[in-house]
């Protein structure tokens, strides 16, 4: 009884660690877009002569003009280590609630897919997303300025911690978890419904279910995540910028001072670039996760 479990739990790590890494290493350019689009609103952002782009095509074009390929790709390896390591805590942890919460049939209701959502959300962006994502939002928010002082993702760990102390890599972590709950709680629940639904209506095996289909419904979860959740990622990307001790109390006050000096439309600012990104990691997400459980079972 016992080993059945610890198998399944194994093969949920090990196919969300998978499905993490090919989805960052794809769609990470639509990352460091949205994310340079979040970052220059803030008015220390302005003082310190970051550059300020018209829009997210003028953005792309900008950086690999001026700094060619490897621009687009700043700040991937903290991503990509981060993004193998949360996607697999994020599965095991869905996984592991969602068994304890199905009823004595074997189902599973939307509130009880959203609980189970919430929960990994929460674990990865408290123990895996804060600090790669810190170290990420850093190295773009330096790429930015007028003269870049990092050298390297090692040097922007280094330096954060050394004036900051390990605090310094985990800021903004409450931002990341309402962002990671959020997320995860909406995206699961969208995901599993739909494919509940594909399942019910067509031949489909939930655990065998067609490459096209779990793409599929993966990109649509991807869409609802996005404008359901976007005030979080605003808040969280905000609140881990180089400048963000300086201007935010906390991340109440940081959504505060978006919506309140910048307008509420603020909240959605980086939505084109990071739909183009939800939509194609989330069909990457789950399709390359029931390839791999697939091959695992």
């Amino acid at each position: 009884m016992t080993d059945k479990p610890k198998a399944s739990a194994t093969h949920s790590l090990i196919a969300g660690t998978i499905a993490g890494t090919v989805e960052g290493a794809v769609t990470y350019p639509t990352e460091l877009i949205k994310t340079k689009m979040q970052l220059q609103g803030s008015q220390q952002y302005i003082a310190q002569g970051g550059h300020v782009y018209k829009g997210p095509i003028d953005c792309a074009t900008t950086t690999f003009k001026t700094q060619g390929i490897r621009g687009l790709y700043r700040g991937l390896a903290p991503m990509l280590m981060g993004n193998a390591a949360k996607a697999g805590v994020r599965f095991l942890t869905y996984d592991t609630v969602k068994a304890q919460l199905r009823d004595a049939d074997g189902k599973l209701t939307m509130p009880r897919m959203m609980v189970a959502g919430l929960c990994a959300g929460v674990i990865e962006g408290g123990t895996v997303v804060a600090p790669s994502e810190t170290i990420k939002t850093r190295l773009i928010h330096d790429q930015c300025m007028p003269r870049p002082r990092y050298r390297g993702t090692a040097d922007c760990v280094r330096t954060a911690v050394r004036s900051e102390g390990l605090a310094g890599i985990y800021r903004g972590v409450a931002a990341v978890m309402a962002r990671q709950g959020a997320n995860s709680c909406v995206r699961f629940a969208a995901y599993d419904t739909l494919k509940q639904l594909v399942v019910s209506r067509s031949a489909a095996d939930a655990q065998n279910i067609p490459f096209a289909y779990s793409f599929g419904l993966g990109m649509a979860a991807g869409v609802i995540t996005v404008y359901a959740t976007m005030p979080f990622d605003v808040v969280k990307t905000r609140m881990q910028s180089l400048s963000a001790k300086q201007e935010y109390r906390n991340s109440l006050h940081c959504g505060w001072r978006v919506a309140s000096g910048e307008g509420v439309a603020a909240l959605w600012k980086g939505a084109t670039p990071r739909l183009s990104r939800l939509m194609f990691s989330g069909a990457i997400v789950f399709a390359v996760y029931e390839e791999a459980m697939k091959a695992l079972r």
